[in-house]
């Protein structure tokens, strides 16, 4: 028998990926694999929603709490770990799936990238850096470390700056601006969850309520203790920087909370975008009632087919 395909939930923050997975791990005998960025750090719980016990309802959740909050992200080290535990579960029977809004993370998994992909998060900060301080400022920071890029990119074109940044950030190489298709790495069923924008602001809104409630001030206080501060990745989370400037005095509580609210709507939108570009996920709406039996389908035929 050969082994299981990958499984890939994806889809903005806020659709309900997780409850998905489970459901979908309970019946194709499933075990999920973490493929959001925040949740691979310790201590960061409230503020990136990572499911509890209660919510695992039984299901083994991998790569979760991999890294502390003063540790910068490594997709490379990601995608090491994330497939040996494929590798394990498939060697097993068991069907493996991938879930998580991060698209970089999902797509350094199931494909064979030799180039640097992209990283909402990282595109939303350069992107608001641009609109505060303009297209000039980062293409001096572009020249320094890139000349040759710097050279082929105009001045005032801030798009691919920005881009040109990203693709330093992510890789710690130069920018290419010609990259090649990448090969899929894994056979894979890519399932993408969606709402509608209203009913996901919505729940975006709902979802900060219950950060707040559920002690969300007091777990960004712990790790700032433990030095979310030194953190390069995790102290620019959704909502823990905002926590952060609250206790720097930059901004209020109440403007905290609010500030949460829009720039995670922002990212969700950026999430939407970037997710809607790959042609090869299987798109459903979160509220149909009768979600994990079609997605169960969907994969059933798909795996038939291979």
């Amino acid at each position: 028998m050969s082994a299981p395909p990958v499984v890939a939930v994806v889809g903005p923050t806020a659709t309900g990926k997780t409850a998905l997975a489970v459901a979908l791990a309970h019946r194709l005998g499933g075990e999920v694999v973490n493929a959001d960025s925040m949740q691979l750090y310790r201590g960061m719980d409230i503020g990136t929603a990572k499911p509890d016990l209660a919510e695992r309802e039984g299901v083994p959740h991998h790569l979760l709490d991999l890294w502390h909050v003063r540790e910068a992200a490594s997709v490379a080290e990601y995608r090491q770990r994330a497939r040996a535990e494929i590798d394990r579960l498939r060697a097993a029977g068991v069907v493996p799936l991938l879930v998580g809004g991060s698209g970089l993370y999902v797509r350094a998994v199931l494909d064979d990238l030799d180039f640097p992909g992209t990283d909402p998060a990282i595109r939303a900060r350069l992107e608001e850096e641009l609109a505060a301080v303009g297209p000039a400022e980062l293409h001096a920071r572009l020249a320094s470390l890139d000349p040759a890029a710097a050279t082929a990119v105009l001045p005032s074109n801030g798009r691919r700056i920005v881009r040109a940044l990203e693709v330093i950030e992510l890789t710690g190489g130069p920018f290419r601006a010609q990259l090649p298709e990448p090969a899929p790495h894994y056979p894979a069923v890519v399932v993408g969850l969606d709402r509608e924008p209203g009913e996901l602001d919505e729940r975006v809104a709902a979802r900060v309520d219950r950060m707040w409630a559920a002690g969300f001030v007091d777990e960004v206080a712990a790790l700032a203790g433990d030095g979310l501060r030194d953190g390069p990745t995790a102290s620019r989370a959704l909502g823990y920087a905002q926590v952060l400037a609250q206790f720097d005095g930059e901004l209020t509580p109440d403007e905290a909370r609010e500030r949460t609210v829009t720039t995670t709507r922002r990212f969700v939108r950026r999430q939407r975008s970037w997710f809607r570009r790959d042609a090869t996920v299987h798109w459903f709406e979160a509220a149909r009632p009768d979600l994990a039996d079609a997605v169960s389908g969907v994969i059933t035929a798909r795996t038939i087919e291979a």
